[in-house]
């Protein structure tokens, strides 16, 4: 892309609110008012036209344990949903790159898997070298952490930031604390670990709290031209976000009865052009669902068919929402066993 290129005035709207879920499909409250929370988020805005020489970006890595909101904040600050998020640990498995350009300032996140201790297999060693490789080559570091709570794995995180590079203490979930007094002898406690840049107590589901994190990055980028046309909101494929989708549910669905080392592989990805003026276009996806055991398999698939059933049906709808387009979905399950802990499976199924 030609860094120099002036952008042209256009309205994006990338809205999606919970009113447009149908109602035969059973998702969450939760789901639904994140949905909404992320619909008002990408409200159409018109992109003015800056020139190169007052544009300013930079590269924002959050980082930080399974299951503290990575995903969840990143989704908030693009303002749609590009990477997925569920209570099952370890559901970002890719470096996700999700854009936002607000003025004369793009900013780049960056969001990584979580960063594990616990198991060594090769797909976590892998998912553990993208973290460590986005530590290390950014403008700005958000270390994402429960506020008030920590661990040895949140420690393990702080021991991989770089003193050289500006970082954040994000404490997210704010709203899950019931005693704000204990936040202070907390918050001496991490910055005895890591001299951190500042402090910020939020709710990723906050859109207030959103737009003062904003406002405190901005500061820290770089004056240098953008890396992405205005408009642009992932450097992720429609294929890769049809694969993280189908994850999603999968994990949703099945809770913690299946492990976390089950596996999405996007086998086609085809489009039609609209046969007719006023029609979308047609999406096929193929995809199959990797597992490492005979029960893992009777599992996602369900009584009579009906979990894997309703695994299709929902990612449907959140592809169709998401692309704008008419989406048709096959699920297939296959047993590879002890696929995790395999160097040149994992790489074969997308992992670096």
């Amino acid at each position: 892309m030609n860094a120099t290129k002036n952008i042209a005035t256009k309205a994006i709207n990338t809205s999606a609110t919970a009113d447009n879920i149908p109602e035969n499909i059973d998702i969450s409250a939760e789901q639904a008012r994140i949905t909404a929370m992320l619909g008002a988020a990408a409200a159409p805005k018109t992109i003015t036209v800056v020139p190169v020489e007052s544009q300013r970006c930079g590269l924002i890595a959050i980082v930080g344990k399974p299951n503290v909101g990575k995903s969840t904040l990143l989704n908030a600050l693009v303002g749609q949903k590009i990477s997925i998020t569920s209570r099952k640990a370890q559901t970002t498995r890719h470096r996700i790159t999700g854009m936002s350009t607000r003025g004369e300032v793009q900013f780049v996140f960056v969001d990584t898997p979580g960063f594990q201790t616990l198991h060594g297999n090769a797909l976590n060693r892998s998912l553990n070298k993208a973290v460590q490789g986005a530590v290390g080559d950014v403008d700005l570091v958000l270390f994402v952490v429960e506020a008030g709570r920590s661990n040895m794995a949140d420690d393990k995180v702080v021991s991989l930031l770089s003193n050289d590079i500006p970082t954040l203490l994000i404490a997210n979930k704010l709203d899950m604390v019931n005693r704000r007094g204990d936040i202070a002898p907390w918050l001496q406690g991490m910055q005895a670990q890591h001299k951190f840049d500042e402090f910020v107590p939020m709710s990723a589901k906050n859109a207030k709290d959103i737009e003062r994190l904003f406002d405190i990055c901005e500061k820290y980028l770089p004056q240098q031209p953008w890396m992405y046309d205005a408009e642009e909101l992932t450097d992720k494929s429609e294929k890769f976000l049809a694969g993280e989708m189908v994850r999603e549910k999968l994990f949703r669905l099945t809770g913690d009865e299946l492990p976390y080392t089950s596996t999405v592989v996007i086998d086609k990805f085809e489009e039609e052009a609209p046969k007719k003026k006023g029609q979308k276009r047609l999406v096929k996806v193929a995809a199959t669902i990797i597992v490492e055991r005979d029960g893992h398999k009777a599992m996602v698939i369900g009584d009579k068919g009906e979990r894997i059933k309703r695994i299709g049906t929902e990612t449907r709808v959140e592809l169709e929402r998401l692309m704008d387009a008419k989406v048709f979905i096959e699920l297939w399950v296959k047993v590879r066993s002890g696929w995790a802990d395999d160097e040149a499976r994992v790489r074969s199924f997308g992992y670096e």
